[in-house]
């Protein structure tokens, strides 16, 4: 069986990570976890750790120091499950906005249908996002309709977070030349991994605004975004050396 690691980025995610860890162990096709903390003060690591015993050889965890931003997580993430010999790894929020369940779905799509890089997305048919306000749902549409513009690029939901990736992808991309930490990460690794000739494919999910914990989103994070993609348009894409 292929080796399959989630990846979970948390910062004070107490509310949601015993049940997020519980809820992707219980699921067939044996995935592993790995959270990335980054010192949340509220406890979270404590909790992964207090299941570490229960889940062992599954759930692990990385624990840095401060908040370092969300595309350093995964890249931190990234590199471990690399040196750790993983075939497919996904990236996945703790919030429950991405449905766990969705996780066949995009493995599906890399193993089956042929994606390099599979994609959960809200803005293909059959995709949708529940109590988000509208205001939030038209800038994170017309966002992915200014990168796709600007960049030339195809794919629908430039800035979904919820995605699966075959190894070879991530040992192709050069890690340390991607140079942003909010959203625009999300952009910046779908644009590269298709700039270097690997498939995506968008894979249709339900996006549920979380009910538990806080947003990370905030005025910077649209603005690295907004910015970042027009550095993007000029940016050479080179594989790892």
């Amino acid at each position: 069986m292929p080796q399959k690691v989630v990846i979970i980025p948390t910062y004070n995610e107490k509310e949601n990570i015993e049940k997020m860890i519980r809820k992707v162990m219980s699921l067939d096709g044996n995935y592993h976890v790995l959270i990335v903390d980054d010192g949340s003060p509220d406890g979270t690591a404590q909790i992964v750790h207090s299941l570490i015993v229960e889940f062992a050889g599954s759930l692990f965890i990385e624990e840095r120091k401060g908040k370092l931003g969300l595309g350093t997580a995964y890249i931190h993430g990234f590199r471990w499950a690399i040196k750790n010999s993983y075939d497919f790894i996904f990236e996945m929020d703790c919030d429950f906005s991405h449905n766990p369940n969705d996780l066949h779905r995009l493995f599906a799509a890399c193993s089956e249908q042929g994606a390099d890089v599979a994609v959960g997305s809200r803005y293909v048919k059959g995709g949708k996002v529940e109590n988000w306000p509208f205001n939030r749902l038209l800038i994170s549409y017309f966002a992915s309709v200014y990168v796709r513009m600007v960049l030339w690029f195809g794919v629908k939901d430039t800035t979904a977070g919820f995605k699966c990736y075959q190894r070879k992808v991530l040992e192709t991309i050069d890690l340390n030349n991607i140079k942003f930490i909010g959203y625009a990460f999300q952009i910046e690794m779908k644009y590269t991994a298709w700039k270097l000739g690997f498939k995506i494919i968008e894979v249709p999910i339900t996006f549920v605004d979380r009910l538990e914990g806080v947003s990370k989103m905030s005025g910077g994070i649209i603005k690295e975004a907004f910015l970042g993609v027009l550095q993007m348009r000029f940016k050479k894409i080179s594989p790892a050396k």
